[in-house]
């Protein structure tokens, strides 16, 4: 029987989304640090909650492209906020599944919920928007040599 690799997404209370990627004893992880990068992105006037899912997207792809080099990661998540995600101070995400080149990750967690992202006006009104994503990401082919050597080491 075959054993499939596991994503872990989880957050650590409201400061750090961990992302790890495990296959037997061998293990990959990193941390999103949101009062940083949040800061960044309101200094910035930047939309959080886009630049959230942007993020998230970037390390889980190379959370799993170092533990497991890859040319084709597909990623489908569910997302629900309280507004558009130009607008949204709210976030859910619900990872609904994970494959690279055609290995089916098992999901650990998968559910991230975030509040705060973004200082809303006294008249905010809420209005909840849901989307679901379902993206094919390529790694190109110079990046995916230099992760081959990096795990030939």
């Amino acid at each position: 029987m075959a054993v499939s690799p596991v994503l872990v997404v989880k957050t650590d209370g409201d400061t750090t989304v961990d992302v790890r990627a495990r296959l037997y004893d061998d293990f990959v992880e990193h941390k999103i640090v949101l009062n940083s990068v949040i800061a960044y992105w309101w200094a910035n006037n930047m939309p959080p909650a886009k630049k959230f899912l942007e993020l998230l997207d970037s390390v889980i792809k190379r959370t799993i492209n170092e533990l497991m080099p890859h040319k084709i990661l597909n990623l489908k998540y569910d997302v629900k906020a309280n507004a558009s995600l130009e607008n949204a101070s709210e976030l859910e995400v619900d990872l609904v599944s994970v494959d690279a080149d055609g290995v089916g990750f098992k999901i650990d967690g998968g559910k991230i919920s975030l509040a705060g992202l973004r200082k809303v006006p006294d008249d905010f009104e809420a209005n909840e928007f849901v989307t679901s994503f379902d993206q094919a990401i390529e790694t190109p082919d110079i990046v995916l040599q230099q992760y081959k050597k990096m795990q030939e080491k």
